[in-house]
């Protein structure tokens, strides 16, 4: 217990006093100056009813018809993500299956009869291959292996086969199977590492071969293989140390492979392979991420996509001409829907768009003419742009110098009086990123007087290889540091009260919550997590082998890096904690498993803060059940009511 305490002080200090290290390279942008960041006027602003945010509907898996006249679609319409139809030239939609557990996944068997979807039990993640009739009828479980995980279905030309990737839960790695039509799996790969795994990518050859991704946990390292159908024989086609090459699609002959790179540059970049020369075409340079996603059915073209902070938008590269043009869709968060976006006779696409005030909505994209119309409208009506709070990405300078970038959404009416609380959200991951689209908690708190930002700390991805890696085996230290100078922005911004700032996160966001409450007990006035890690050697013992194997790559082992485990945890430090806080978990989470959550609870109950926890029963990482959604984030506003705003005024 002394250890501990010790041990939390000096570290209190040292965050704060650290000598300035090398600045982490990204792509060069402008620094914001804080007093540009404004708040609208906008008499139309209002607080957004939390039950309409709780209730958004979510848009899941898509897929077309064999025929293109019907779309499929995941989404929660009853409160459960199940599966529903609609036609493609508009039509009420159709529920087909009904369950509680949600169904992901979807592909459409060759004949055009049924539905694949995958489905597993209570959020645990281990899902099995079902298959409904496109009409609705009963609903067939193909796999039924509960020790079995089975995923990224991709349906062939012939023979009934569908590739998917199959994982044991014994094991961290997954291998590439084919399942036939009675749902008989036939696993050809056999692979070895455990932090990695392999997805297929695209049928070629008639149906003969697969090419195939082998890709590392930590996202470090990506291969392109090929594999013999009968024999199981694979191929390295690209692959090399410290590199990833991800293949994306491939032209139906067979002659380009679609590739996203980040050989030479540190940054993703697109570009073409060509197998029978073996050499390269590369798209227009960019500092920005940029992924290539899906050829045209015939073969002129690639639709690709580039992530330039935050905003994602989507791009038509000509094979003939070279030629480069955006798909006149709104800013936001754009990409390809679907397994397959491509309609069958190849004139559409499938297309998600979300924006900070506009919900995710699925759109047809017409080749031929550029047009997009929605397809579904999920958004309920108090969610429009009109009233919604609006977004910005903002660029500051972090302890070392090094540029981060942010989401700024600011509600609409402040007085830039020193006066308003606000709220840091650091995202999950941490290999990940959060985009300038539409987030249901940005919208519950700006809409009510927060003022938002949401960091891409050191860790994100989308700038750059060196600053993805940047806080390995340093987890809660720089990138901590990156998310504290969120807030120091907020203030410098004139319109927020530097005592009245909360921070909310799940998953990596969770953990960065505790560090954060821990490492700075003064920095923040209260908190919620979700299903956050307070416990790094807890967490090795209990997760998911895959989980257990991204640990390795971030952190090491308990037994090979002691030191970097005490740093990294919250334990170490969560005794110092002062601000009052929420904690939430799902019990089947095998991401981060419902003792983290017990141990936070314990530790500071025993200690005399003020916390609550919460457990849903039958809920893994991340709330899939509608009133789970909504009493997580009536709990979380209500939270942040209560400790950040005057006495008096109410949660709405």
């Amino acid at each position: 217990m002394r250890h501990l305490l010790a041990a939390t002080a000096i570290s209190v200090l040292a965050i704060a006093a650290s000598p300035l290290a090398a600045q982490v390279k990204t792509p060069d942008r402008p620094v914001t100056d804080p007093k540009s960041v404004t708040s609208p006027v906008n008499p139309n602003a209002r607080a957004v009813p939390v039950e309409d945010i709780g209730t958004s509907r979510t848009l899941g898996s898509t897929a077309w018809s064999t025929d293109g006249k019907q779309i499929f679609v995941a989404t929660n319409l009853t409160g459960r993500t199940n599966i529903w139809r609609t036609d493609t030239a508009g039509s009420w939609p159709v529920q087909i299956t009904q369950a509680d557990d949600s169904q992901t996944g979807l592909v459409t068997s060759a004949d055009g009869k049924y539905v694949y979807f995958q489905q597993d039990v209570g959020g645990n993640e281990y899902t099995d291959i079902y298959r409904v009739p496109v009409d609705g009828g009963a609903v067939e479980n193909l796999t039924n292996t509960p020790d079995r995980q089975e995923s990224s279905m991709l349906v062939g030309p012939k023979d009934g086969l569908t590739a998917l990737s199959v994982k044991l839960k014994s094991q961290g790695q997954s291998n590439i199977a084919v399942m036939d039509g009675d749902g008989k799996v036939r696993v050809l790969t056999s692979e070895a590492d455990a932090q990695f795994g392999w997805s297929p990518v695209a049928w070629i050859e008639g149906g003969a071969a697969l090419i195939a991704g082998r890709s590392r946990v930590d996202s470090r390292v990506a291969e392109v293989w090929r594999i013999d159908i009968a024999s199981g024989g694979t191929t390295k086609l690209l692959g090399k140390a410290d590199t990833v090459y991800q293949a994306n699609d491939v032209t139906a002959d067979g002659k380009w492979i679609a590739v996203s790179t980040d050989e030479g540059t540190g940054q993703l970049h697109a570009g073409l392979y060509d197998t029978g020369a073996k050499s390269w075409r590369w798209l227009k340079p960019t500092p920005w991420e940029q992924e290539a996603s899906s050829f045209t059915r015939d073969g002129t073209a690639l639709i690709f996509a580039t992530n330039a902070d935050t905003r994602s938008t989507l791009y038509r590269f000509d094979l003939a001409t070279g030629a480069e043009t955006a798909l006149p869709i709104p800013p936001g968060v754009n990409y390809l829907a679907g397994a397959d976006p491509r309609s069958p006779d190849g004139k559409t696409l499938l297309v998600s768009h979300s924006g900070a005030d506009s919900p995710a909505n699925l759109y047809l994209y017409d080749l031929a003419t550029g047009q997009s119309r929605p397809a579904t409208q999920l958004a309920i009506a108090s969610l429009m742009p009109a009233v919604l709070p609006k977004s910005q990405v903002v660029t500051y300078k972090s302890f070392d110098g090094t540029l981060v970038s942010a989401i700024v959404t600011m509600p609409a009416n402040l007085k830039r009086d020193g006066g308003n609380p606000a709220i840091v959200l650091p995202h999950g991951g941490p290999t990940g990123q959060s985009q300038d689209g539409y987030s249901r908690y940005a919208t519950a708190f700006a809409s009510r007087g927060y003022v938002v930002i949401q960091p891409n700390f050191r860790g994100s991805t989308g700038y750059g290889k060196a600053f993805q890696e940047a806080n390995f085996k340093d987890l809660g230290g720089g990138d901590l540091k990156d998310t504290v100078a969120a807030k120091t922005f907020l203030v410098q911004t004139g319109y927020v009260d530097a005592k009245r700032v909360g921070i909310f996160g799940g998953s990596y966001g969770g953990f960065m919550t505790l560090m954060a409450i821990g490492r700075t007990p003064d920095e923040f006035a209260a908190a919620v997590q979700w299903f956050g890690i307070i416990n790094w050697r807890t967490m090795y013992r209990d997760q998911d082998e895959r989980l257990k194997a991204y640990q390795r790559g971030l952190l090491g082992t308990p037994e090979s890096d002691p030191k970097v485990y005490d740093a990294a945890s919250p334990l170490t430090y969560i005794r110092a904690a002062k601000a009052p806080l929420l904690t939430i978990q799902g019990e089947n989470d095998i991401r981060v498993p419902r003792g983290q959550a017990q141990e936070v609870n314990d530790i500071l109950t025993a200690k005399g803060n003020v916390v609550e926890t919460i457990f849903y029963p039958a809920e893994g990482h991340g709330f899939q059940k509608r009133e789970n959604q909504l009493d997580s984030l009536k709990r979380t506003v209500a939270w942040f009511d209560k400790y950040l705003k005057p006495a008096g005024v109410a949660a709405k």
